[in-house]
């Protein structure tokens, strides 16, 4: 309940009727710092080695100062040389400005972050110029997801949407480098007449 932002007093009011036992807020309180504390712990352990590293936001309404607005939830997962996939780290900033993003990608760094191999996300302008001037040498591609889900932008008609979905996976899923190019190219030839935006 705390999670979802419910207020202390709530939560004992709540927890009184489907328990019918009294818990007095100082309970709650307690019980929502111990959770701090191990979120803390979490947030700040040591990293090692990681393969492949996956960095995204989300929004979320957060209140703050009384008001309610949407905040940037900057997330990392990896995946280790062993395969094993990781939440790495998490951190609320206002928006995925450059400076945010890249005093996220420091702190991972400083917790010991590395090996990486490939980093892998959106087209984010801001994410962009922090991951150059934190991980520059590390090669980066663009998030399959967040391609097609732009692609969609580009369709005169919606309907279209599943096909050019299909026809981007495949790229994806080709073979090797020459299959995907000569893919890309039929699509550009397909699409020229009927989304010639999403062709240029």
């Amino acid at each position: 309940m705390y999670v979802q932002g419910v207020s202390t007093r709530k939560v004992k009011a709540i927890t009184e009727q489907l328990c019918g036992v009294e818990i007095s807020c100082e309970q709650v309180s307690r019980a929502i710092a111990q959770l701090d504390g191990v979120l803390q712990e979490w947030r700040e352990r040591p990293l090692g080695e990681i393969s492949y590293l996956y960095v995204d936001a989300r929004y979320e309404k957060v209140r703050e100062a009384g008001q309610v607005r949407d905040t940037a939830v900057l997330v990392a997962s990896g995946i280790t040389p062993e395969g094993e996939r990781q939440i790495l780290g998490v951190s609320v900033f206002l928006s995925e400005h450059e400076t945010h993003w890249k005093t996220f990608l420091k702190s991972l760094k400083d917790r010991g972050l590395s090996g990486i191999k490939l980093v892998i996300s959106d087209d984010h302008e801001g994410l962009g110029a922090a991951r150059r001037a934190v991980l520059g040498s590390v090669p980066w591609q663009r998030c399959q997801f967040h391609l097609q889900q732009n692609a969609g932008a580009y369709l005169p008609k919606q309907h279209m949407r599943l096909e050019v979905a299909a026809d981007i996976r495949s790229m994806f899923n080709a073979s090797d480098r020459k299959t995907a190019e000569e893919l890309l190219q039929t699509a550009i030839q397909k699409y020229a007449v009927s989304a010639p935006w999403l062709s240029a």
